[in-house]
């Protein structure tokens, strides 16, 4: 199983919830910022770490070298992980599924292959796991999930220009993306970006939050 901390939202009864997924090196610690500036009432948070540690934080997958042991495996915690919150009353489609980095790849991965419809799902600034292989396995539960994904063109560490032919790919096969650009960096481009995720959370809800 996964480490997770489970911040609570502000309205108790509340069901929704967001599962964020860090990039390599960093752990919970670097997400627990989030809650406060999406500042949404409704919406409860799980940080999760990834299942390898890496110097100070943690690691989803090797890298580089060959990653796809590595995110096989996570794939499939993930998908226990999601399973799980279904039996404690978070159903798939009251869920989120976001990340950054490593944890946009995994956020991606898990969200267009598990067998049932989230909410939406959020990439920041990472790219796809074997975008053919995916695309030749997309089902019709994939192509009814609905996906933010966001980069930036000075980002020296994940090239801008592969991230968005691939989520331009993605888009032409059929999947619901939403592409954003933002002029930044290996990093999240502050209230603007924030705003644009907070805006797709909430329309991912939409018509369930009086």
């Amino acid at each position: 199983m996964l480490n997770t901390e489970f911040i609570p939202a502000a309205e108790k009864s509340s069901r929704r919830l967001l599962v964020m997924l860090h990039g390599l090196g960093d752990s919970i610690n670097g997400w627990r910022w989030l809650p406060k500036a999406i500042n949404l009432p409704w919406l409860n948070y799980l940080l999760v770490n990834a299942p390898d540690a890496y110097y100070d934080g943690f690691s989803w997958f090797d890298y580089p070298g060959d990653i796809a042991p590595g995110v096989h495996r996570s794939r499939q915690l993930l998908f226990d992980l999601l399973d799980d919150l279904g039996t404690k009353n978070f159903p798939a489609d009251q869920i989120t599924l976001g990340g950054f980095s490593q944890g946009c790849l995994m956020s991606l991965e898990t969200g267009l292959r598990y067998p049932h419809r989230l909410a939406g799902i959020v990439g920041i600034s990472g790219w796809v796991f074997e975008l053919e292989k995916l695309v030749l396995e997309l089902t019709p539960m994939a192509k009814s999930q609905r996906l933010l994904v966001t980069h930036g063109p000075f980002d020296p560490i994940l090239p801008f220009a592969v991230a968005r032919d691939q989520i331009h790919r993605l888009k032409a096969c059929g999947l619901n993306i939403t592409w954003r650009e933002f002029p930044k960096e290996h990093t999240i481009h502050g209230k603007e970006e924030i705003a644009a995720i907070r805006e797709f959370i909430y329309e991912g809800y939409v018509g369930n939050h009086p």
